[in-house]
């Protein structure tokens, strides 16, 4: 049966989606006949690219055709939200397929935090990938983790079976010091606010917050679990990497993870990327543009591989940004909305976001209605259950998104539900149809937005709807009682 006439079938549960054990089918194996069956999975991740930066969003000063044709072959999503608006958070959202405040999970880690007891997915809350496996699925992710370094929580614990890169929030693109065949932008608060210094092709600059980390630090490029002392420009080297797995992996099921550190600091641009941005006078902004190219140029290769192998029709293909932007660390703009990195606002949450599935998912459609990365999990399992034709089974969990594939870029109704935030500081945020409530710190007064006639969230109307306001704060409140205490990273 062809995936969309299975998509045709009415829905077994519908908003909610029964957690992981759905997928393990009635104590038996799926038949060879099911496995040939069974759709794929490419999710591909940016690291801090903002919400207005590509092509398909309107921006027309960096090119990015690879995401632009991305978008023409399926539904470009312009209220695209993830989980929180930091890394590790965000990804441990997408990955289990529940709000990672359901195991306490709203820091973000850097630097040896990485090393925590409290940092990364816990023991006890598996992948969504892992439940895959159940199916016989090849898996694999290439590029950035950030979701803990202790064996159980690496990768290879958590459902992949094959690994490519790095452990913690960030990495130099390419081995050193001193850093070559690559223009280098790096903070230095040492300098004076606005001072840049360039000695070769390095420039050091005050312009963000703090000085630029040590993201090398105790943080080797692993191939499984063994350290790497060469690799290519890291872009190009996950690029490559994930080309190889497909091509490994095409003969049979896979789900495979892309987690590019582009554009995430430290700003590293290949030279000819660089070079080929030359309209671009501010040297921050060229080498931020060296940046994205090199990832669209990589993104284009997956697809063409997809291709080359006749799996584009069988293949969930998922892009999205970890969070939003953080424009004075890296320039990444998330025009036309307010805020960024770190915020609630959405600039922080509302990312760049494309599902493709050709035959199965409307091509060259706009999809208005809030689409959550926790809906890839709920979507792709009950995509898999679907193609073997089994049945799920209960359990007392629950993920937290929706199967989208009934409605995405189509006229059809999407089911009605809330979207929820909670972060460090008492800062917290709900979406409730068109509504937004914000509380950008616990010490601050809560605001409220209607983005319908308010995309960049400018006017306050909490004092004007306090009826408005209290109701939402009580859809979060709903939930929040249904979550731990987040946990810390003190000693």
């Amino acid at each position: 049966m062809l995936l969309h006439q299975l998509l045709a079938r009415p829905n077994i549960r519908q908003p909610a989606i029964t957690a992981f054990a759905l997928l393990a089918f009635c104590c038996s194996q799926p038949s060879s006949s099911a496995s040939e069956s069974l759709p794929n999975l490419l999710v591909i991740v940016a690291d801090d690219l903002g919400y207005g930066e590509t092509g398909m969003m309107g921006n027309e000063e960096i090119p990015t055709p690879a995401i632009d044709a991305l978008a023409k072959s399926g539904v470009r999503c312009t209220s695209g939200y993830v989980t929180s608006s930091f890394c590790s958070p965000s990804r441990a959202g997408f990955l289990s397929g529940r709000y990672q405040s359901r195991f306490g999970y709203d820091l973000n880690p850097t630097g040896p935090r990485n090393n925590h007891p409290n940092a990364g997915l816990p023991k006890s809350q598996p992948t969504f990938i892992q439940h895959l496996k159940t199916l016989q699925y090849q898996t694999s992710l290439v590029g950035k983790w950030h979701l803990g370094t202790r064996p159980e929580q690496r990768p290879t614990a958590k459902g992949f079976d094959r690994f490519f890169g790095f452990l913690h929030e960030g990495h130099y693109y390419v081995p050193g010091p001193p850093y070559h065949n690559v223009w280098t932008m790096l903070r230095d608060k040492q300098l004076n606010p606005g001072e840049l210094v360039k000695s070769g092709m390095t420039i050091l600059g005050n312009y963000a917050r703090i000085s630029e980390p040590e993201y090398d630090r105790d943080n080797p490029v692993l191939e499984r679990d063994q350290p790497l002392q060469k690799w290519e420009y890291l872009t190009d080297e996950i690029t490559q990497r994930a080309v190889d797995d497909i091509q490994a992996m095409a003969d049979a099921p896979f789900a495979l993870v892309v987690s590019f550190n582009a554009v995430h600091s430290p700003m590293q641009s290949r030279v000819e990327d660089h070079d080929a941005m030359a309209h671009i006078s501010d040297p921050q902004r060229r080498i931020f543009a060296g940046m994205l190219i090199a990832l669209d140029r990589g993104i284009g290769r997956l697809m063409k591989t997809l291709d080359q192998h006749e799996l584009r029709r069988e293949t969930l293909v998922v892009f999205f940004s970890d969070n939003g932007g953080p424009t004075e660390e890296l320039t990444s703009s998330n025009a036309p909305l307010r805020g960024g990195k770190g915020s609630l606002f959405e600039g922080g949450i509302r990312v760049p976001m494309v599902w493709s599935m050709p035959g199965s998912i409307p091509e060259n459609a706009v999809e208005d209605r809030p689409v959550s990365s926790l809906d890839i999990a709920a979507t792709f399992l009950r995509l898999a259950a679907s193609a073997t034709q089994e049945s799920f089974v209960s359990t007392p969990d629950q993920l937290d998104g929706v199967d989208v594939m009934p409605w995405l870029g189509r006229a059809v109704a999407a089911p009605e539900r809330g979207l929820w935030w909670r972060m460090p500081r008492g800062a917290r945020a709900f979406r409730s149809g068109d509504w937004k409530l914000v509380q950008p710190r616990g010490n601050q007064a809560a605001q409220l937005y209607h983005l319908g006639n308010d995309l960049s969230e400018s006017t306050d109307l909490a004092t004007s709807h306090p009826e408005k306001l209290a109701a939402i704060l009580q859809q979060w409140q709903d939930v929040q009682d249904q979550m731990p205490p987040a946990k810390s990273f003190a000693p």
